[in-house]
């Protein structure tokens, strides 16, 4: 059956398309000849109960050659958030007001003819520096606080800690500092904006210079994998910052965090996640639009019906199948 889809995401041209995760699900819904639609968060409306997006159908490929063209779009129609089987919100963070409102419109489609992914209600609920904390076995001992002496004392008593904003992403503005450190006050006043808003402090993990593996999760369960190792010069393991990456292995740890997040992410329409795993220990839910797609089909030399896009686009067909 051929499905309409609506990507509301960043636009299209200013990815790569060797490494864009948004962009291999464009692909995978052309190879089954799917419809396909793009818009930005600026391009919904809302009036009264239903929602709607001036969009434009789109067709992607790979490019002939680097930097060559990978898309192609056209004229610009509105069109019903319920004229659509699927609704992707890929928009990247800062999860600011702006996203956070178009969640919100977002809100205004009919579950019974639109399968969103992820849920916009779930988006707002699930932080992603704050939502695992609710298993606080997973994961490192954290302090969330907008008094920067909070974050402070937390530092002098582990020794070490990351002290990172919660509302950005790709590593930006996450800072690892010793007990001693002459900057750490000066960070914590500047992350709380001395003590207007709340940042997040984590007790150090050492694993993190062997690999911080990010973790795919559909429908709660575990199918890929990716480490992803931070250069020499720089704490921080993220891709966007200089991070390298290798073939990453599914463990004991892995499932276990998967299992005991997997009722919550369900029950809030949180069907495709990446979670940040160092250690053993969960550090970061991702929900709004986890990469890592392309790098691990390559990594683990995925073909076929085993590519990680298949995959989702497999799950996905069967809740639209699954509709009333």
């Amino acid at each position: 059956m051929s499905l309409r889809h609506l990507f509301v995401m960043d636009p299209l041209g200013g990815v790569n398309p060797d490494a864009d995760t948004s962009f291999d699900f464009l692909l995978e819904t052309t190879r089954r000849g799917h419809e396909n639609f793009l818009c930005a968060i600026g391009d919904l409306v809302s009036h009264q109960d239903k929602g709607s997006a001036y969009c434009r159908p789109v067709e992607v490929f790979r490019p002939g050659q680097k930097g060559g063209e990978h898309h192609r779009v056209h004229d610009e129609r509105k069109m019903a958030f319920d004229d659509f089987d699927v609704i992707w919100m890929r928009k990247d963070p800062p999860v600011d007001e702006v996203f956070m409102l178009a969640t919100m419109m977002l809100d205004r489609h009919d579950p019974k003819k639109t399968v969103m992914m992820n849920r916009p209600d779930g988006l707002r609920v699930a932080n992603e520096k704050l939502f695992g904390l609710f298993a606080p076995e997973l994961g490192p001992e954290t302090i969330v606080s907008s008094r920067p002496a909070e974050l402070v004392a937390a530092t002098k008593e582990w020794g070490k800690a990351v002290v990172k904003p919660i509302g950005f992403a790709g590593g930006s503005g996450v800072m690892v500092f010793d007990a001693d450190d002459k900057n750490l006050n000066a960070a914590c006043d500047l992350l709380t904006d001395v003590g207007r808003r709340p940042a997040v402090c984590q007790r150090y993990l050492k694993d993190v210079r062997t690999g911080d593996k990010r973790v795919i999760l559909l429908g709660g369960e575990p199918i890929g994998a990716l480490l992803r190792i931070p250069a020499a010069t720089d704490h921080r393991a993220n891709m966007h910052v200089g991070g390298s990456v290798a073939a990453g292995v599914l463990d004991e740890h892995d499932r276990a965090i998967a299992a005991r997040l997997k009722p919550a992410l369900l029950a809030l329409g949180l069907h495709f996640v990446g979670i940040d795993v160092i250690g053993g220990k969960l550090t970061e839910v991702n929900v709004t639009s986890p990469t890592g797609v392309q790098e691990i089909d390559r990594l683990d030399g995925r073909e076929g019906d085993d590519r990680m896009s298949h995959q989702v686009m497999d799950y996905v067909q069967s809740l639209c199948d699954a509709r009333p």
